[in-house]
């Protein structure tokens, strides 16, 4: 059996890697880019380590406009500490402190129905409060950067596994945070999981819908001890997939890269299927893979014709922009945008010649050869304008010709220290996916789900 299901899944992941003609990454590193690549870690490590709230474990949305707190720069902040453990930026008592302060505080902080908690059923609010962790103004109570944020409460919990009292606080902390969260009560159209909740005026009417940055919502919702949603809501959220084909790829669709992005940061999808991806004869991995070549292919034939784009300069996803206006540059009408989610695909295209270099530097999980030449390419191309003391700079964008932000942006430097370990053949230690919780996910998917392991 065990054989049987090795030759499957290397049948599989052999059609998988059929759908590009791009070269293999050289085995010798002659460019400098594992050096590189090591600094962009460090530097974005810095970005959470220095910038969080050491009190509350808080972290900014932005720098260095002095900004709120995004919940999800939090979940990836809580990633980032185990990892710069592994890689010596840090020592592990001083992570464990770091981790310890935060999930206090998101276990002990106001959750009820008032306009000023923190949260409220299990979920939090977008955006917090950097000092005392309330509400900021009258943002959403927000499910799925509540689950960006569990992402890192349960890496740290498969992480901080040593049984001094700390590490036993910091696993007992995860799991009370985490099933505290009332899956069912978001249903508020049953089965599908609502996008979020007002105190002033209710459920917002719309729902999570495949495909995006919302699987990591139903995994965590099916797997709940407390609160599980039935498989029903699986169903309904791959119910509204798109299966097309954009610059020679054939997958799954969704424009903005970070939809292909954020939900592996703690799972690794390879070799799983669900129903709707073994009809197709592939997984999610893949499914991101190929949606980043297709993405690379869309900013070399730059249909736009925009400055700057390049088979070394791409990647369109949610980001910072120059503006929110209209101008008519070489005769032709464009629209612009300040934050905005840019995207390429079959589905739809939001381009407005703004290049995020966080789209290719989340990207060096799925598609090393092709993330980090790109990476490299604009740290050499635009030096510090792009390149500062915590990486890169949001976006590098502009009508005429690539200008860059003054802004790091909290979930876009997230990903390339949690995506490098898989591009040299690794990962850190017990990531996210081997918790009991994610792993009861996908056995409760399994009358849907299949994975074959060729290890």
């Amino acid at each position: 059996m065990r054989g049987s299901l090795t030759a499957l899944a290397a049948t599989i992941l052999a059609a998988c890697g059929s759908n590009h003609t791009f070269p293999p990454p050289p085995s010798t590193d002659t460019t400098g880019a594992g050096a590189f690549l090591d600094t962009l870690q460090r530097r974005t490590f810095g970005y959470f380590w220095d910038l969080t709230n050491t009190a509350n474990g808080l972290t900014p949305d932005r720098s260095p406009t002095p900004s709120f707190s995004s919940i999800a720069a939090v979940g990836f902040a809580l990633t980032a500490y185990p990892i710069g453990v592994e890689r010596g930026y840090v020592s592990r008592a001083a992570a464990r402190d770091r981790v310890l302060a935060t999930l206090r505080f998101f276990w002990t902080a106001p959750q009820d129905s008032s306009a000023s908690a923190t949260g409220y059923h299990g979920f939090f609010y977008h955006f917090l409060d950097m000092t005392t962790g309330q509400r900021f103004q009258t943002v959403e109570l927000s499910t799925i950067d509540t689950a960006l944020l569990l992402g890192g409460v349960l890496m740290c919990q498969s992480y901080f596994t040593d049984t001094d009292p700390a590490e036993t606080e910091i696993r007992a902390l995860a799991e009370s945070i985490y099933t505290r969260a009332d899956w069912q009560w978001a249903q508020h159209h049953p089965p599908a999981i609502a996008l979020g909740w007002h105190p002033e005026s209710g459920f917002i009417p719309y729902d999570w819908r495949g495909y995006n940055e919302a699987m990591l919502i139903y995994i965590l919702a099916l797997g709940s001890p407390t609160h599980p949603v039935g498989p029903d809501a699986w169903t309904a959220w791959t119910g509204t997939y798109s299966w097309g084909t954009f610059e020679g790829q054939t997958h799954l669709g969704f424009a903005p890269l970070f939809g292909h992005q954020y939900s592996h940061v703690w799972i690794d999808f390879r070799a799983i299927q669900d129903t709707y991806m073994r009809g197709h004869s592939l997984d999610y991995f893949e499914n991101s893979r190929r949606a980043t070549y297709a993405q690379q292919a869309y900013g070399a034939a730059n249909p736009g014709g925009w400055t700057g784009y390049g088979a070394q300069v791409w990647g369109l996803t949610a980001s910072d922009g120059p503006a929110n206006t209209t101008l008519s540059i070489g005769g032709q009408t464009r629209q612009f945008h300040t934050y905005f989610a840019r995207g390429a695909s079959f589905t739809e295209i939001q381009d407005d010649g703004t290049i995020a270099p966080t789209a290719a530097g989340a990207s060096v999980a799925f598609a090393p050869e092709l993330a980090i030449p790109a990476l490299l390419t604009m740290r050499r191309t635009y030096g510090t304008n792009l390149f500062s003391t915590y990486g890169f700079l949001d976006p590098c964008a502009g009508p005429t010709g690539p200008t860059c932000s003054l802004h790091t942006v909290s979930s876009t430097p997230s990903t390339p220290p949690s995506a490098a370990p898989r591009s040299k053949g690794g990962s850190t230690r017990r990531p996210a996916g081997s918790t009991p919780t994610i792993s009861a996910s996908t056995r409760v998917r399994s009358s849907r789900c299949s994975r074959t392991t060729a290890r």
